[in-house]
């Protein structure tokens, strides 16, 4: 993965960087990525697991995946960077995660989530066990929803 991916990724994120994280642990009660002071993006980046975080825009656009996730979904960081978030799922599965989405209007964090994404490659993979969480600052308001999952298999031959 070449380290412009890297650099790309923190220029799009930006500070929402520390807002995945700290959203994440006050809705699960645990840390994200375990990091030093000021090393919150290294330590994303750098994740055993897929991270994941798209906008709020009507139709949502991803502004982060970490290094695991540009590698399962076959991208580069230039490539992920505005994808429409409903397109890492098949045509035929989108309504299942519709479905998700739909329940973090009530709940801000949606554990044991399992789905089919698909990469820019064509291949197909499972995720599961996946954590999926509103992104939301501390007086509320909302900045997009994130995603996270250590678990993966592909379903074809690469």
């Amino acid at each position: 993965m070449p380290e412009s991916d890297r650099s790309v990724m923190q220029a799009s994120a930006g500070r929402r960087l520390a807002l995945i994280a700290g959203s994440f642990e006050r809705l699960a009660g645990r840390p994200l990525v375990e990091f030093a002071p000021g090393a919150v993006e290294l330590a994303m980046w750098e994740a055993q697991r897929a991270i994941v975080a798209h906008g709020t825009e009507p139709d949502p656009r991803f502004f982060y995946g970490n290094r695991i996730a540009l590698e399962l979904f076959a991208m580069t960081a230039a490539e992920f960077i505005g994808l429409l978030s409903k397109r890492s799922a098949e045509p035929a599965l989108r309504q299942e995660r519709a479905f998700m989405l739909a329940g973090l209007a009530q709940n801000d964090i949606v554990d044991d989530y399992a789905g089919v994404r698909i990469a820019a490659n064509g291949r197909r993979f499972t995720i599961s066990h996946a954590q999926v969480w509103n992104i939301v600052d501390e007086h509320g308001g909302r900045h997009g929803q994130a995603a996270t999952f250590a678990e993966w298999k592909f379903l074809d031959r690469a």
